[in-house]
């Protein structure tokens, strides 16, 4: 039970309230994202951090040390989130990833509209971001870009999820179907990764993320239903800092 608490409280909007009464954070305008920095002494990272994300993937270096992510993912029912800001989904537990000998537990994931990460300066149509927490508290972010066009076809996980897409701010969705979030990964899984942090506010460091180099189709539908409810929620890209991008083939 305390695993599925912990998994309901880090919907991505739970980034937000790490410190409680901060104040309010948005995508554009005065408390978008140029100026997430200024409008609490707690988000002082999203303007001074050193290793903020998201980054642009251009200077990817291969490494042929890393090894492969290691999935254990389940099908079962799902909860969806309308935040404001992006659509959550959240999971029971038992979904988890192991990396570098750690074993990181799924505990949800969100959209975004446009692409978060870039690709020489590129961006993909959407992208899903999925929330992985190791025993110890460390964070893995896995990061799925989707492309759509007149021939993509469409995910079968998301047309699931869409079906019961939650259209206004605070509206929850449940889900019974069971959703596997496989489903909502590219079949090749070799990847890019570096050392970042959460994509809003309070913009924490210390995440590892690791971004998957192949993007998943959906079809223009599936797109437009997203685009129409989230025109823009994405951060823009930040500086590397000196950071180093590895590659797996």
């Amino acid at each position: 039970m305390r695993t599925l608490v912990f998994a309901l409280f880090f919907l991505s909007f739970a980034a937000a309230s790490v410190a409680q009464n901060q104040p309010d954070w948005t995508y554009q305008g005065k408390t978008g994202t140029l100026n997430w920095g200024k409008l609490s002494p707690a988000y002082r990272a999203c303007a001074k951090g050193r290793e903020q994300s998201p980054v642009d993937m251009r200077s990817a270096r291969l490494n042929t040390g890393l090894q492969p992510i290691e999935f254990h993912y389940k099908a079962g029912p799902v909860t969806l989130a309308n935040t404001g800001r992006t659509v959550a989904v959240t999971m029971n537990p038992g979904s988890y990833i192991v990396t570098g000998g750690v074993r990181y537990d799924l505990v949800s994931y969100e959209f975004h509209h446009p692409s978060e990460h870039t690709l020489k300066g590129d961006f993909s149509d959407m992208e899903i971001d999925m929330f992985h927490r190791s025993a110890d508290g460390k964070l893995a972010i896995l990061a799925v870009r989707l492309s759509e066009g007149d021939a993509g076809f469409p995910n079968a996980t998301l047309a699931t999820l869409w079906q019961h897409l939650p259209m206004n701010a605070g509206q929850t969705s449940k889900v019974t179907d069971m959703v596997n979030p496989g489903g909502l990964l590219p079949p090749d899984h070799s990847y890019w990764t570096y050392m970042g942090s959460l994509l809003e506010p309070p913009c924490t460091e210390g995440v590892r993320w690791f971004v998957f180099q192949q993007q998943v189709s959906i079809s223009r539908r599936q797109y437009n239903t997203f685009a129409d409810l989230y025109p823009m929620n994405t951060r823009p890209v930040q500086s590397l800092n000196g950071r180093k991008i590895e590659a797996i083939e």
